[in-house]
């Protein structure tokens, strides 16, 4: 019997653990559908461009946060990741 209770409860971690993976997997493909929906937002980001659409501000909203995380983290290294000098921002 104490095998049965073993079994099940790995069967139970296995199950889990599958769950988890597909769900990352998951919103792993989530995230670039999200940033494609941002092309509507290219108009607006360029220096002396009107306020966003609500089009695009639909589009933002709708990009998960660790998505837009992980987004600006990978564009933040990508300069040393191509052997350029970092690049520096002064706040307006």
């Amino acid at each position: 019997m104490a095998f049965s209770k073993h079994s099940a409860a790995t069967t139970l971690l296995l199950a889990i653990v599958v769950a988890l993976v597909v769900a990352v997997a998951q919103a792993q493909q989530a995230c670039p559908v999200q940033l494609s929906n941002l092309n509507v937002c290219a108009p607006f980001v360029l220096p002396g461009a009107a306020a966003p659409s609500s089009e695009c501000c639909s589009a933002l909203q709708s990009v998960q946060q660790d998505c837009m995380c992980s987004t600006l983290q990978i564009t933040a290294r990508l300069p040393s990741l191509c052997k350029l000098p970092p690049i520096g921002c002064a706040a307006n």
